[in-house]
């Protein structure tokens, strides 16, 4: 270490030697040590320390396990941790709350920008504070995500905890895209069921259209197939779409198909209703017309015929895999 002319060590030779170790510390290739330097240009002595942690040398499965058994349950299931806690798991030292709050500050600042409200994943407690201090952050498992993202990555802890909560948080995306469904599926869920309950509606005005009997009924529904098909009825409907014979044809339409078959139904039973049509042939044929003139509607916007859509999955097993009865859960 070279000296000024007074024999002491200079400012510029002590921070050198800080660096020597600081790379030395990063290689392993020295224990975690304090040294002091003093230097006295300003007329004063100044102490200089050199203060390093420890090596991480746990494995991400150590730092899960940290990381999992420092969450707090609360009454109603849902998770949280405290910053304080979370800051040595991350790396951070004893001493290092303020820099840490900083990296919260970054994480509630991402928070806020991905339209989140910050106050629903961090919130100032006292309770979960050590002895002798007075603030604390409680953070959820998106909190904590955002603090790892936000952390120091050269950290090991903090490049293991990010890979962690990433994993972690897709995994719990996909769970509850499983269990509540694509917005598409919900869709489709929702049209299902308005088709069920306006087929009882439609069913009403072709009876007091004339259309009594069970057999009467499906041969007036093939008319308002075969108009929307191009002249498929509902089992020429199956074999086009490779379905099984028994198979209910609304059962594997996607949204797009319910929803024209919707339009069907709905302005089939206001004609019938609003032109009060009478007789089985009668009924049949306006039904034919409606479904042929909602079919034009479909080529008029270039949209793809009903025909040659792809069957869906069965809205059963689309209703069990949701509600968490499949076989997979």
């Amino acid at each position: 270490m070279s000296a000024d002319s007074t024999g002491k060590p200079s400012d510029k030779s002590v921070a050198k030697e800080a660096l020597e170790n600081i790379r030395r510390m990063l290689k392993g290739d020295v224990p975690p040590q304090m040294s002091t330097a003093k230097s006295d240009a300003d007329g004063q002595r100044l102490e200089v320390k050199e203060v390093f942690e420890e090596k991480y040398s746990g494995t991400v499965d150590d730092l899960i396990f940290s990381i999992e058994s420092a969450a707090i349950k609360e009454t109603d299931g849902s998770e949280f941790w405290s910053s304080r806690t979370l800051m040595p798991i991350m790396g951070y030292g004893s001493g290092s709350w303020d820099d840490f709050k900083q990296v919260i500050l970054k994480a509630q600042y991402a928070c806020e920008r991905s339209d989140q409200r910050i106050d629903a994943h961090f919130s100032n407690v006292v309770e979960f504070a050590p002895r002798g201090e007075n603030d604390d952050i409680k953070v959820t498992r998106y909190g904590a995500y955002l603090i790892a993202q936000n952390g120091d990555a050269r950290k090991k802890q903090v490049a293991f905890a990010q890979t962690y909560f990433a994993t972690q948080t897709r995994r719990q995306q996909l769970q509850e895209t499983k269990k509540s469904g694509t917005k598409d599926e919900q869709r489709r869920l929702a049209m299902r069921e308005k088709i069920a309950e306006h087929n009882i509606a439609l069913a009403d005005a072709a009876r007091k259209a004339g259309v009594e009997a069970p057999a009467d009924f499906a041969r007036f529904q093939n008319f308002g197939y075969q108009g929307l098909y191009n002249g498929l009825n509902v089992g020429a409907i199956r074999n086009a779409k490779k379905l099984p014979a028994t198979a209910k044809i609304l059962d594997h339409m996607d949204i797009t198909e319910l929803a024209a078959n919707f339009f069907r139904t709905t302005q089939a039973e206001d004609k019938l209703r609003r032109e009060k049509i009478v007789g089985k042939d009668q009924a049949n044929a306006a039904h034919f017309d409606v479904g042929r003139k909602v079919r034009k509607a479909i080529k008029d916007i270039g949209g793809t015929m009903p025909e040659k859509l792809p069957a869906a999955e069965d809205i059963d097993k689309l209703r069990k895999r949701i509600a968490g009865l499949d076989d997979d859960t």
